[in-house]
């Protein structure tokens, strides 16, 4: 009876020890601010996230679960304004004052009456300098948003500001070295000109001084209009090695049709990490995955 007992109880505080039941709950809205969140926490905190895999955050109705979710939550990491637009009403009120970071400005003073007014019009705050909300591509822009989310979790209760300290810290360093491998590995695509579905990429290809030429939907919620079309397909003509980077979260015979009869590679990148594992090298892991799909638009790699 005493060993039945005692491999109980050892088996309850197992139990506890993988189940921490002091975690933090965080709630971030896309996949990749939950890379960021275990750069920072590692399995200190328990995640969840919003917007799941095969939807964008441009357009995304969220769940009652995840509202109640959303209230339970110890802290809630958003883009901002301009991205999650489903979040706009419900984050800007009261009732989460105090557990919300927003990584791009959110307008103060504005009431709920005039916060779609408001909603094309936010601007990057200091870790960006325009109005692409897709800071999350650039790395260093990513950097930024972990010491806003290390600053975050040093203020919840049992977390553990040492850990969080060092855990930012080798993030910082070992981002850093990855972020050098891929300036290197992407060398030989400055002379490509590259091409997007929207602009979710622009970030990453500014950060890392590659040639995009052209956008195909300024917003992917619409389908473009028959003179912007006409435009790339122009630029497209004229490009040099011309490779259009596709998104998983949209209709590909769409961007088919307009590249019809045209010599262009394709490559498909993901900015919402969704085949990602969540891990504390998840971040990382993910600027890897991009700079791996566009290096799928060399000549030797290409694919018509």
């Amino acid at each position: 009876m005493k060993r039945s007992t005692l491999s109980l109880a050892l088996g309850m505080a197992a139990a506890v020890t993988a189940f921490p039941t002091s975690a933090a709950n965080v709630v971030t809205s896309i996949k990749p601010l939950e890379l960021l969140v275990k750069a920072v926490a590692g399995d200190s905190v328990q995640v969840s996230t919003l917007v799941p895999a095969g939807s964008s955050p441009h357009n995304y109705t969220m769940k009652p679960s995840q509202r109640r979710a959303l209230e339970q939550a110890d802290a809630i990491f958003w883009v901002g304004p301009e991205m999650e637009t489903f979040l706009n009403r419900l984050l800007g009120g009261h009732e989460f004052d105090g557990r919300v970071v927003a990584f791009t400005d959110v307008p103060e003073g504005e009431d709920e009456h005039h916060e779609e007014e408001h909603d094309d019009h936010g601007h990057a705050h200091d870790h960006g300098d325009g109005e692409d909300p897709h800071i999350w591509t650039d790395p260093q822009l990513a950097l930024n948003m972990a010491r806003d989310i290390h600053a975050k979790l040093v203020t919840l209760e049992d977390m553990k500001k040492e850990e969080l300290d060092a855990n930012l810290a080798r993030f910082e360093q070992d981002l850093n070295a990855a972020e050098r491998d891929i300036k290197a590995s992407l060398a030989p695509l400055h002379s490509i000109s590259l091409f997007a579905y929207h602009s979710a990429f622009e970030r990453f290809a500014e950060h890392y001084e590659l040639q995009l030429d052209g956008v195909l939907t300024l917003n992917p919620e619409l389908s473009p209009g028959a003179r912007h079309i006409a435009e790339v397909q122009d630029k497209l003509r004229q490009a040099n090695q011309p490779c259009l980077l596709t998104e998983p979260q949209f209709n590909r015979q769409w961007w088919r049709s307009i590249t019809e009869g045209l010599d262009v590679t394709f490559s498909t990148w993901d900015p919402l990490a969704t085949d990602i594992e969540s891990t504390s090298e998840g971040y990382i892991q993910f600027q890897q995955s991009i700079a791996d799909a566009v290096l799928e638009c060399l000549p030797e790699q290409a694919q018509h």
